[in-house]
């Protein structure tokens, strides 16, 4: 193992052990209570007692349903409202003491009154459980009990006033059937030959298919959980997370909080939205960025629904549509989903996937009027997120097969290129570039520059167009045509964008060729209903459009500009490729002027955030989002562009090129000399903080199942690059000779109370790893994703086998990180599990 002078060991440099206890840390429990079995200590003895039944195998809570035990209460107490819920849970043996006898039910001539109603036994379960002690996954799935009888009642009320249901909302509707199952764990993404689709001549055997190696493990968990995973707690554990601020007036009219629980309903039912999630009666306009927040004047707001197919003639013509172009000639076995199947697929692309990148209308689109390559590509990816991996990639290698055949017709021409042909490229490209498979990879790379100069012929058109209207605004039909060119556009450099932060590729579209062209729009904009043309003038007057290079020109001056959601995620694509430009070149560090008008536009984008222009079609939420999705994939992307201007993981990322997770594992070790200790490092690691909050925060378990689909993509990939970095600087602090100052010593401990006692290893460097590692590697939509938390594994593996070989050479009571202050020492304990 690399033993680089850069991590020096401990070992190296003879320590002498003070006679007297260094001085413990302030705010840092003290860890009395000691295993009778080990060497283990804990700061309270419920923790030493869980831990102790590790070595007795004591089994002390029995559930009255079955015969099953467990360790610890809250488990049996999980147990309880997960495989009993149908029978509404069986209480446990300290609540059937504690509760009261039920007072028999009276007759009431009028509607009782609608009061929140607390539910003792569910106090009382969060009372007994674990000892007086209870933790964030208990918490978590307590208040999920709570959340979805207070949005069963709800539901009952907006049934009440006729009110249509709204696909995947706030009032419990699900966003598929209930039949769609989900994976209650890890889905290895298989790594896709890519040639398995296609026709093969007879005289040779067919391809072994993707659904061999994909449904032994999916059958096993696929009865376990329903698609819509639960609420999860929110960051604050002392009270309910917070509801909206704005209420219906009226003076019978109740916030949420004071309506009453009609009914009961079963913890496995469908999830719901998270406390800050937009209510049916709520009113608008909301700040994307905190839904909480409403600029006024007080408007409707309404949840974007997603398009379906309303008819079986509709379907029946899709189908023959699709059969009529051949595609069986070139992928085997190629047949469409059925109504029900396809209708899930859609459901899943635009209630899932597009709201992170919304370059689609969705007021107008028409299934049945879509070309198919755009469709085939559009049901690929809600495949995906319905894990269906098979008919996923058939979908793709479908779409890709009729891109293909238009791209190689002699009258192609780039500039006149269908707006449909660039969308199905850039869906075909996002699908192969995340797969998991460097095939795929290779395929998109190869097509990146082709993909370019499509989108560069339709904005050169766009721009005719727009000339010749002479200043004269456009109608909405002509407007959405140019809008949707627009958002296309912006998309291709997102993605091209996200390529770059990836796999270190080089972008194809420059900041020139694009920075008099208008920023996107709001989605209320983009979604809006007119009903007549002098209606949508008056709209488009009203909203604050400005172009890219104005934008620009006002983040590194300093002053915050007013644009859309989307137009924020665009901006911070911007600024991550000129950090990642300047970082470059030759000069980078001699050009200290450039990097403090990088840092200077960063901040400032930071707090053109409180200017962000707001919406009324908003998005039924999920832990932890508090605003648009888009907002939370920026957010992402800023964190991961702060972090580069101080460290570059170039041989990281490159590594990551080839899917091999043992070289990607291998560049992360290496690049332990990459990670200093300074001032500003400690400004990075805060970054690394508020990445792993979120997760920590959620819970590891509970964010693994559900980021995989309520997330998008871009959050893990821009949190690689700080997770590697929280974890080398905690190594180094760990293991270098140099004490830890104040400063590094507080980061290191607020990074530690962010886990238990029982998930710390030996090092708090290895832990970040393993469990970041497996929060990706629990449900598997991307298979990039898998991975990355393969990579994560084995580095964590490797930090771990570098420690014992430099533990060897160590003394064991050397005590990591240490601080001296003015000839006094402070030093903070690692307890060490062998």
């Amino acid at each position: 193992m690399d033993t680089s002078p850069d991590v020096p060991a401990a070992a190296e440099a003879p320590t002498a052990v003070a006679p007297t206890p260094a001085r413990k840390t302030p705010g840092l429990p003290e860890k009395k209570y000691k295993c009778q079995f080990c060497s283990r200590a804990f700061s309270r003895s419920e923790h030493r007692s869980r831990h102790e039944r590790s070595h007795t195998k004591e089994r002390p809570f029995k559930c009255l349903k079955c015969r099953s035990t467990f360790v610890r209460r809250d488990l049996l107490l999980r147990h309880d409202r997960t495989v009993h819920a149908k029978d509404g849970g069986v209480p446990l043996v300290s609540e059937v003491k504690r509760r009261p006898a039920a007072k028999p039910a009276t007759p009431k001539t009028t509607a009782p009154k609608r009061n929140l109603e607390l539910d003792t036994a569910t106090l009382e379960q969060i009372e007994a459980s674990s000892d007086g002690m209870v933790d964030l996954e208990t918490a978590a799935m307590l208040m999920t009990d709570f959340h979805h009888k207070a949005t069963a009642a709800m539901a009952a009320q907006e049934n009440e006033l006729d009110e249509p249901p709204v696909p995947y909302s706030p009032d419990h509707t699900t966003m598929f059937d209930n039949s769609v199952p989900y994976l209650s764990s890890a889905l290895p993404m298989p790594q896709m030959p890519w040639d398995t689709f296609m026709a093969q001549p007879v005289n040779q055997p067919k391809a072994h298919s993707i659904s061999s190696s994909v449904s032994g493990s999916q059958d096993s968990h696929v009865s376990q959980l329903s698609f819509n995973s639960a609420s999860t707690v929110q960051p604050n554990h002392n009270q309910l997370p917070p509801l909206m601020e704005r209420y219906p007036s009226g003076g019978d009219a109740l916030a949420p909080g004071l309506q009453s629980l009609t009914g009961s309903m079963p913890i496995s039912g469908p999830g719901t939205p998270n406390g800050l999630s937009p209510w049916p009666f709520m009113t608008g306009p909301v700040s994307p960025v905190d839904y909480r927040r409403s600029p006024g004047p007080s408007q409707p707001i309404t949840s974007p629904k997603a398009p379906q197919i309303q008819s079986d003639e509709d379907y029946n013509r899709i189908y023959e549509h699709i059969n009529q172009l051949n595609i069986e000639q070139s992928v085997s076995d190629f047949q469409l989903q059925s109504r029900t199947e396809v209708n899930a697929c859609l459901s899943a692309y635009f209630n899932l996937f597009h709201h992170h990148m919304p370059f689609l209308h969705p007021e107008s689109f028409n299934p049945g009027e879509t070309p198919a390559p755009l469709l085939l590509a559009i049901l690929s990816i809600g495949a995906l997120y319905t894990f269906n991996q098979d008919q996923a990639y058939r979908l793709h290698i479908g779409s890709k097969v009729l891109v293909n055949s238009f791209l190689q017709n002699k009258d192609f021409d780039s500039r006149k290129c269908p707006l449909y042909i660039m969308q199905s490229t850039l869906l075909n490209m996002i699908f192969a570039s995340w797969s998991g498979d460097p095939k795929g990879l290779e395929f998109a790379c190869s097509i990146k520059s082709l993909l370019a100069q499509m989108v560069a012929g339709n904005l050169y058109e766009l721009k005719s167009r727009s000339d010749a209207r002479e200043g004269a605004l456009p109608t909405h039909e002509a407007w959405l045509e140019d809008e949707g060119c627009r958002r296309t556009y912006y998309a291709v450099y997102i993605f091209f964008g996200m390529m770059t932060l990836t796999y270190n590729h080089t972008p194809a579209i420059s900041f020139g060729e694009f920075d008099s062209l208008d920023l996107p729009s709001s989605e209320s904009l983009w979604n809006l209903e007119v009903p007549d043309e002098d209606s949508w003038r008056e709209h488009l007057t009203r909203s604050t459009i400005i172009t890219v290079r104005v934008a620009h020109d006002s983040l590194f001056q300093g002053e915050p500009a007013r644009y859309s959601a989307f137009a924020t995620r665009v901006m911070i694509n911007a600024l991550f490729l000129e950090v990642w430009n300047h970082k470059r070149s030759f000069e980078a560090l001699q050009d200290v002027v450039t990097e403090y008008k990088l840092r200077l536009a960063l901040e400032t984008w930071e707090h053109s955030l409180e200017l962000c222009e707001p919406e009324t079609i908003v998005v039924p939420l999920t832990a932890p989002h508090k605003g648009h999705p888009l907002i939370f994939n920026a957010m992402a992307a800023y964190r991961n562009t702060r972090a580069r201007l101080e460290v570059d993981l170039k041989p990281v990322q490159e590594a990551l090129r080839y899917h091999q997770p043992y070289e990607v594992a291998a560049a992360m070790i290496n690049a332990r000399g990459r990670v200093k200790r300074s001032q500003e490092m400690i400004k990075v690691v805060q970054e690394c903080f508020n990445c792993i909050e979120i997760v920590a925060l959620q819970g590891i378990k509970s964010v693994g199942k559900q980021c995989a689909t309520n997330w998008s993509v871009e959050h893990p990939l821009c949190g690689l690059d700080l997770m590697v970095i929280l974890s080398l600087w905690l190594y180094r602090l760990e293991h270098d000779e140099e004490p830890a100052t104040e400063e590094e010593l507080a980061m290191y401990n607020k990074i530690r109370n962010l886990f238990d006692d029982d998930s710390i290893d030996s090092k708090l460097s290895t832990t970040v790893a393993r469990l970041w590692g497996d929060m990706l590697n629990d449900v598997v939509v991307w298979g990039i994703s898998q991975v990355m938390g393969d990579s994560f594994k084995y580095y964590s593996q490797a930090l771990v086998g570098h420690e014992d070989e430099m533990a060897m050479r160590t003394s064991p009571s050397a005590s990591t990180p240490t601080m001296s202050s003015q000839g006094v020492t402070e030093s903070l304990e690692i307890e060490t599990v062998f």
